[in-house]
């Protein structure tokens, strides 16, 4: 069974984001970037299922700019057999990234797609649904674990009652929420055979895919600052300045 595992580059999530003095983005100049902590709890799962004799090839791929190869180089010493980029500069939106994905599913012809429910740069929650939909294939997203067997796949899910398992029939999507893994720690071995691994290096034109962005961003602007608490002296002070000056009731 192959698996298709879409990874991400983003800002890591341990670095303060700073939006740019013109408020048109956020400012990624010489900030440390990573992989999507949500891609690397999927590469991770697909790692386990091959361990387990259930996945015999898996492929990561990602869209972007020249730089994302060190992500997919990461997602190999993981695990991954190889690595497809598509090289862009365009700024990718879900539905943009979903096309090009659809193009490399009908490609590569994968049985299963695990992906992160969204990433830690822009939160859209989108592009697993989205791909789902373009392919025709089944979904169960935010899975907190995943079991394959007879050409199923059977997936629990946090939903807000507690949990819900699903299957689905393969080839199917699947995105994974936090508590699916823990990813494992990525090893000098395992780096440097990742830099013996095939990265295949693509153009959206080459997949037959327009990745020009249908949504413009018209200012980015940090949160406003949280004014200090006060204290009241009663009950009745609280709701008064509840109804009035925060105007919540």
């Amino acid at each position: 069974m192959k698996v298709l595992v879409p990874v991400k580059r983003v800002v890591d999530y341990n670095v303060k984001v700073r939006v740019k003095s013109d408020a048109s983005g956020v400012d990624i100049a010489n900030v440390k970037m990573s992989m999507n902590p949500f891609d690397e709890i999927a590469i991770e799962e697909a790692v386990r299922l091959k361990e387990k004799g259930v996945a015999t090839e898996i492929i990561a791929v990602s869209c972007g700019v020249l730089q994302c190869q060190e992500t997919l180089r990461t997602a190999m010493a993981i695990g991954a057999d190889r690595a497809i980029l598509v090289e862009t500069a365009e700024e990718l939106q879900p539905l943009a990234v979903a096309k090009l994905l659809k193009a490399l599913v009908d490609k590569e012809q994968p049985q299963l797609v695990i992906l992160g429910k969204q990433a830690i740069d822009d939160d859209c929650n989108q592009t697993g649904q989205m791909l789902a939909a373009l392919l025709g294939w089944p979904q169960a997203t935010f899975a907190s674990k995943v079991e394959v067997a007879d050409g199923k796949a059977l997936v629990t899910r946090e939903v807000d009652g507690g949990l819900e398992t699903l299957a689905v029939t393969l080839p199917a999507i699947i995105t994974t929420d936090l508590r699916l893994n823990e990813p494992r720690y990525v090893t000098l071995p395992n780096i440097m055979k990742a830099k013996k691994k095939p990265l295949e290096n693509i153009k959206p034109d080459a997949l037959g895919v327009d990745v020009t962005p249908r949504i413009k961003t018209l200012k980015v602007s940090e949160p406003a600052k949280r004014s200090a608490g006060v204290k009241v002296a009663d009950v009745a002070a609280l709701v008064d300045k509840l109804k009035n000056e925060a105007k919540v009731i």
